[in-house]
């Protein structure tokens, strides 16, 4: 009997999996709508900043001249074309799409477009970039007085664990 259960409980997660990747035409609509206006195309742009950026560090510490900046340009477009292939949005898209649908009903989804859509919706999407920035940064200024702490009991610990921790190794006996 026990078995017939877990064979029948395997069935209908099947068949429930089933339900939740083959999304219909209009909930991947929806979710393509969503992600539209939530600019997801754009999430890529922090790494093309951060490797061009790399890429100009690169060519000042070389101190190369002036008229090698062809060489750079030249380099970082390469940079670029290597990273369209990695998480350019022609790749990105199928897989967001996927992982919203799954996520997302299509009632959802519609329901977060009217919301985006809002002059609300407009102003979250326009100003959560800065306040999660401005957040992150106020969580790191109010961490720094505790990593002092926390390295000492880190050590502590240690120190509690292992009695030889911190100590210099003594000679080997002959």
């Amino acid at each position: 009997m026990t078995r017939l259960r877990a064979v029948c409980a395997a069935v209908a997660l099947v068949c429930a999996s089933g339900q939740v990747l083959a999304a219909t035409p209009s909930h991947n609509a929806a979710a393509e709508k969503f992600l539209t206006l939530a600019n997801a195309d754009k999430l890529g742009t922090p790494v093309y900043m951060q490797v061009q950026q790399m890429f100009a560090q690169r060519f000042e510490q070389t101190k190369a001249p002036a008229n090698k900046k062809a060489v750079l340009d030249s380099y970082t477009a390469k940079a670029n074309a290597a990273l369209d292939n990695a998480i350019g949005w022609n790749k990105l898209k199928p897989q967001m799409v996927n992982l919203y649908t799954a996520t997302f009903t299509e009632a959802e989804l519609n329901e977060l477009v009217k919301f985006y859509q809002s002059p609300l919706g407009k102003k979250v999407l326009s100003e959560m970039p800065k306040v999660t920035q401005q957040s992150a940064q106020l969580t790191q200024q109010s961490l720094e007085p505790a990593v002092p702490v926390v390295n000492k009991l880190l050590d502590d610990m240690t120190k509690e664990l292992d009695p030889n921790a911190g100590k210099a190794a003594a000679p080997a006996k002959k």
